[in-house]
């Protein structure tokens, strides 16, 4: 398996002002796709730093009062980062469910002290 990428991932309920910090610290919006996902709406602001450095700030329609923190994985196979993951502890938070768009599937793991990690596997081919 390949980890393609790995970064942070803010989930609040104040979208604009974290990506006003960002963008203060030098991050621009590269694209933000919203999508439902459990009957949530989720809109994932992906930020860009010139040097490279990425961060998704995450508005939900789900009611949060405060902000989440996890790391972003992009990775080149699923199925295996997610057995890795369950091998070492960690639990799906919406049980076995696996979700997706038409672009990507992920999965939000649990370590058994509360460290989330979304494994994500981008669909390089769809429309």
């Amino acid at each position: 398996m390949k980890i393609t990428s790995l970064d942070p991932i803010i989930v609040t309920p104040e979208v604009e002002a974290a990506k006003k910090v960002f963008e203060a610290l030098g991050f621009e919006n590269t694209h933000a796709p919203s999508n439902t996902i459990a009957d949530k709406h989720v809109t994932s602001y992906r930020m860009k730093h010139p040097n490279g450095y990425h961060v998704d700030v995450v508005g939900t329609s789900e009611a949060i009062s405060r902000d989440r923190t996890l790391i972003r994985m992009n990775v080149d196979d699923f199925e295996e980062a997610y057995n890795i993951l369950l091998a070492r502890g960690y639990k799906n938070v919406h049980g076995d469910r696996i979700d997706g768009t038409r672009s990507a599937t992920f999965a939000t793991m649990e370590a058994p002290s509360g460290f989330r990690i979304s494994i994500v596997k981008h669909i390089k081919d769809h429309e």
